[in-house]
């Protein structure tokens, strides 16, 4: 039976990760066996002795962190310690619904797709929130499209499906939200097939615990302006050697 790995990062999530656990391992996953991957990023709310205390479990992976590196950084490490022939990405703060992945799962089942995007603006409900977060959104997307000459409509979105073995070609070196524009650049350059696919989205404001702010979308355009033009003018790697383990 093949196998579904869902990476989890998490940083001070204590109010929501029991709850995401349960709905993650409540959520169809097309057939396929599951493991579920939790990095915790240096947590400093409880979350951390929350994680270390629950009953071990098959299906369950804890990796922690000693101190906050970022949720790019804290992804590479889930995803070294994924097993499974599809690696799908799960926030831990309930903005997104795992009952939905099966629209992310089928198109890379189906072999119509390496890596699929679950777009909060393909018309999924959504909560409606900040404007200017929306615009920022729009405008990030559009700059990787432009740098990777591709068509997405929400890059910045967390639910992110890969076939493994594309996933962990990539050579990825983002530790924060740089992540998002620099796997999007590097799936695109690489040429694997990209689809997306709606989902729903249960945004929090920033009171109910939202982490991303402006920085972190000046650091994107950086990520986009180093890994979408510079890197290619330099003829810089962006696939890992065959030989690496």
């Amino acid at each position: 039976m093949k196998l579904l790995s869902v990476v989890m990062p998490v940083f001070n999530e204590r109010r929501t990760v029991e709850e995401i656990l349960r709905r993650v391992r409540a959520a169809p996953t097309c057939g396929l066996a599951r493991e579920i991957v939790v990095v915790d990023d240096g947590s400093s709310d409880g979350t951390r002795e929350l994680l270390a205390a629950l009953p071990a479990a098959d299906d369950l992976v804890l990796v922690f962190k000693e101190r906050n590196a970022g949720k790019g950084a804290a992804l590479r490490d889930g995803f070294s310690r994924a097993r499974g022939d599809i690696v799908l990405i799960q926030d831990a703060d309930l903005e997104y619904d795992p009952s939905e992945y099966p629209r992310l799962l089928q198109p890379i089942l189906d072999d119509h797709a390496d890596v699929v995007y679950g777009s909060r603006f393909l018309g999924g409900p959504h909560r409606v929130l900040y404007y200017w977060h929306y615009v920022a959104n729009v405008g990030l997307t559009q700059l990787a499209n432009a740098a990777a000459n591709i068509n997405l409509t929400d890059m910045e979105t967390c639910y992110k499906a890969f076939r493994a073995e594309a996933l962990k070609s990539l050579l990825l070196e983002s530790d924060r939200f740089g992540f998002e524009p620099e796997v999007t650049i590097k799936v695109a350059r690489a040429g694997f097939r990209i689809y997306e696919v709606p989902v729903s989205y249960y945004g929090r404001t920033y009171s109910e615990g939202k982490k991303i702010g402006w920085r972190d979308g000046l650091r994107a355009i950086g990520t986009i302006a180093r890994h979408g033009i510079v890197d290619r003018v330099l003829g810089r790697p962006f696939r890992r050697d065959p030989g690496d383990s």
